[in-house]
This record gives structure tokens, C-alpha cells and sequence, in this order.
């Protein structure tokens, strides 16, 4: 049985199954699932995913959302020579990887989605004054651990880059981090990569138009 991606190219979480999917050279087929429209709210797709978010993965009778707990499976089940990079069996290291994936998804992206979400639901400019501090404030923290090392766990790629990456390509687009030299070197770095040009380029100009449209009528 083929592996499924249900999931929607402008949302960044799906962009880093992607960038994972690209990077590892498998055959995926996709099914769009489109939020605005409320197909994750469908039952079929409740009855496989009770939590219905993308991306959701199913591998035969397996199934899995949620991208960090996808693109860890994927590494790890088809990963090969791959996967000693990406996700490394060196217990601190991979403990490092897990980390900046929770602050991702725990920090990160909740700071886009609460973004858009001024900006669709309340009908407000983005970024709020508030919002534009806390972003300079998390772009300190991410400089501070790329001080340390040349990527976001290692001195080498893993999951944590591009699990972050998804997410921050995006927030550059609202609130750009150039002034910070570390985080925009690594930035620089991300976008030279194959992977990242055809995964997650399209997808984020798609999900950036729009904000930009969005946020332009409320001048």
C-alpha cells in the first residue's frame, strides 16, 4: 500500500513533511485537505484522524499526525544513511533534536498561527505592536543556540532545521529576523538546499500572498 499525505501546501507544518519526503527521495501520494473549506472536518477524515489536523500520514494500516511525530517516523523508518544525520542516535544529540522540534511546535508555529489568526479573525494589521516584541524576543533565543552550534541541534542538518525552518520562513515574511546575523546566516544556508526550493517555496509564497493581501486591506 502507497504511504498518503493528507495536507495542504501553504500550511507550514505540512511543508516540513515535504522538505523530509524530498530530502529522502520517497514516493508519497498526496490528498489535499483544505481547512478553510472544512474538509478536516469531514467525517471520514475525523473517523481516521480524532484530532483533525494536517499533515496526517498513513502508511498501510499505520496512521500519525502531527509533522514532528511524521517527519521522525519517516527518518526512522526509511531514513538508511540518512538517518544518522538527520536523527542521530547519540542520546544528547537526539535529545537536542527533540527539544528544538518542542519548541516549534510549542512556541514557534503557536506565534504564526496566533498571527494569522489576528489577522483572519480579529481583523487586525500583523504584527501587533505585542506580537512584533515577542518575535524580536524569540528571534533572540533562536540566535542564542546558533551561537553555539552552526545548525539548530548539531553542527550538521537534523529534523530541527527543517521542522523550524517551515515555520520561520513564514514569520520572515511578517516580521523579518534579518538584524540577526546567526539566524539569518542559517537561513541563507536552508535555502540553498534542493528540498528546500521545491517543498517549501511554493507553499510559502502561496501562504504568504495571501497574509500580505489579507494585511493590505486593513491599511
Amino acid at each position: 500500500m502507497p504511504i498518503v499525505l493528507h495536507s495542504t501546501d501553504g500550511s507550514p507544518p505540512t511543508r516540513a513533511v515535504l522538505m523530509v519526503i524530498k530530502l529522502l527521495g520517497l514516493n508519497v501520494e498526496r490528498s489535499e485537505v483544505m481547512p478553510m473549506v472544512g474538509d478536516h472536518l469531514k467525517p471520514e477524515f475525523v473517523q481516521k484522524n480524532p484530532v483533525h489536523t494536517i499533515p496526517f500520514l498513513e502508511d498501510g494500516n499505520f496512521k500519525l499526525a502531527d509533522s514532528h511525530a511524521i517527519i521522525t517516523y519517516l527518518v526512522s523508518k526509511y531514513g538508511a544513511e540518512k538517518k544518522a544525520e538527520l536523527y542521530p542516535c547519540d542520546l544528547e544529540v537526539r535529545a537536542t533534536v527533540d527539544q528544538r522540534m518542542y519548541m516549534d511546535t510549542s512556541i514557534v508555529f503557536p506565534k504564526l498561527r496566533g498571527m494569522i489568526l489576528t489577522l483572519l479573525k480579529e481583523k487586525k494589521r500583523i504584527p501587533t505592536e505585542e506580537q512584533a516584541v515577542e518575535l524580536k524576543e524569540l528571534y533572540g533565543i533562536l540566535e542564542k543556540y546558533l551561537e553555539q552550534t552552526k545548525f539548530f541541534a548539531a553542527n550538521h542538518l537534523t529534523l530541527a532545521d527543517i521542522s523550524l525552518v517551515a515555520s520561520l520562513s513564514t514569520l520572515d515574511e511578517m516580521y523579518s529576523f534579518e538584524e540577526f546575523p546567526k539566524l539569518s546566516q542559517w537561513y541563507e544556508t536552508m535555502k540553498q538546499y534542493e528540498w528546500y526550493q521545491t517543498a517549501n517555496i511554493p507553499g510559502l509564497q502561496k501562504l504568504a500572498g495571501y497574509v500580505k493581501s489579507e494585511n493590505t486591506k486593513l491599511n
